[in-house]
């Protein structure tokens, strides 16, 4: 047997094992048996309890336990051996991600890497759309308020209303001057007439017709007496003029719409002309009207003349009226057309010289303008627009040259079946 003490082998880090204490053989002194600990109440891995001879002061505890080698009956000091490093934990990873000690004391951290671009998803998306679609609604409903705004406040308005208590259904009176105030047409004739006088009646039951009164119609003018219908505007303006068509036709007047000679030029210009037909050839110095049988597009200045010549045309008053109403349906038929309506340019245009060259009565407004061109459209789809009954058009009462003489007593029917709703056709194109 041996005298060299026992050798311990030094317990390993990574799995610790609990301290068996060997039994004591005969011969061996010099060191004492590490207690158990029951008898020393150590934990297994703390250091062996030094000889109560030995005045040396207790080691530090240590994390393993190294041999010792007997010198002069004394146990040799042990090496102390340095705690082992231990990394940080990396918290980052997953414990199965972790990287070896080694590298991560070795290896520089890798770059971070870079942030990518985090796409809207659909919710994002469609609230996105929903706020443009907002944007677009609001545009397209401030665009034609704002611009109906704009027009109500250039509107031109002059005191024509008479106090005549109100007829059942909507009756306008459109009134076309041949003032040369404006300059469009340069002669010696002074004052103003009117060179056309329309009546738009849309009737209880919804029927709406158009009729043309002839400028020279043998009127009783109130305050003047006897006279052709368009000298009252020469007299007394719009007020004179209602009252007198009022007396006629037995229907009071509820909107008057006056257009000057340059505001059909402007407006037609406006619109970007016009298609008009006639079927035969013209050359009229008086209108400065030239035109080949058919149908053409017609700008502002040919448009004018178109519904001023009277002397070329064999009807004469009767045929102007004719192409009168043809170039105001065609205007409002254009102006209609949705290349026109979406069009904020063509629209800004066409209601600067509308509001131009229109005057409206005390009680107007855009909205007047707008059921006024509805009314129009309606009167002539029906195909209901011409002319009271006459009995004349050659009729010399003397003193005021040559007029147009109404048929007395089916004028009165005529105008009692307008008020009511009741006219026909027939009723529009009598011939005397």
């Amino acid at each position: 047997m041996s005298d060299q003490p026992p050798r311990f082998e030094p317990a390993r880090h990574s799995r610790r094992r609990p301290y068996q204490p060997r039994p004591r053989r005969e011969g061996q002194s010099g060191v004492e048996d590490i207690p158990s600990h029951a008898n020393a109440g150590q934990s297994p891995a703390s250091p062996p309890a030094r000889n109560r001879s030995d005045n040396r002061p207790p080691a530090p505890r240590r994390h393993s336990i190294t041999p010792v080698t007997p010198r002069d009956n004394h146990p040799a000091p042990r090496q102390q051996s340095a705690p082992p490093v231990i990394p940080p934990r990396s918290h980052h990873l997953p414990e199965r991600a972790r990287p070896p000690v080694s590298s991560m004391a070795t290896t520089p951290s890798p770059p971070p890497r870079a942030t990518r671009a985090i796409r809207p998803g659909p919710g994002a998306r469609r609230r996105r759309s929903g706020r443009w679609l907002v944007v677009i609604l609001i545009i397209l409903l401030a665009w034609p308020l704002g611009l109906l705004w704009w027009a109500n406040s250039r509107l031109q308005h002059v005191e024509a209303l008479s106090d005549k208590p109100a007829t059942s259904g909507t009756t306008f009176l459109l009134a076309g001057s041949d003032s040369r105030e404006d300059g469009e047409v340069d002669d010696a004739t002074e004052g103003a007439r009117t060179d056309s006088i329309l009546l738009l009646h849309r009737a209880a039951n919804g029927q709406t017709a158009l009729v043309s009164l002839p400028r020279d119609t043998f009127v009783e003018i109130p305050g003047v007496g006897a006279h052709k219908l368009n000298a009252s505007y020469a007299y007394g303006g719009a007020p004179l003029l209602v009252d007198t068509v009022e007396q006629l036709t037995g229907l009071s007047i509820d909107h008057y719409v006056e257009v000057g000679m340059g505001g059909v030029r402007e407006i037609v210009d406006a619109v970007g002309g016009v298609n008009l037909c006639l079927d035969f050839d013209v050359n009229d110095e008086l209108s400065n009207l030239t035109w080949k049988a058919g149908c053409h597009e017609a700008d502002g200045p040919t448009a004018l003349a178109f519904s001023r010549m009277r002397y070329s045309d064999p009807r004469g008053d009767m045929g102007r009226q004719d192409r009168q109403r043809q170039v105001i349906g065609a205007i409002v038929k254009k102006a209609a057309r949705p290349s026109f309506l979406l069009n904020p340019f063509s629209q800004r245009t066409a209601v600067t010289a509308g509001t131009d060259a229109l005057r409206v009565d005390e009680n107007a407004n855009i909205f007047t303008l707008v059921t006024l061109a509805r009314y129009f459209r309606a009167a002539s789809a029906a195909n209901l627009h011409g002319h009271p009954p006459i009995a004349s058009y050659n009729f010399q009462p003397g003193g005021i040259g040559v007029a147009v003489k109404l048929d007395h007593e089916r004028a009165i029917g005529f105008f009692d079946k307008l008020r009511t709703g009741n006219l026909t056709e027939a009723d529009l194109h009598q011939v005397p």
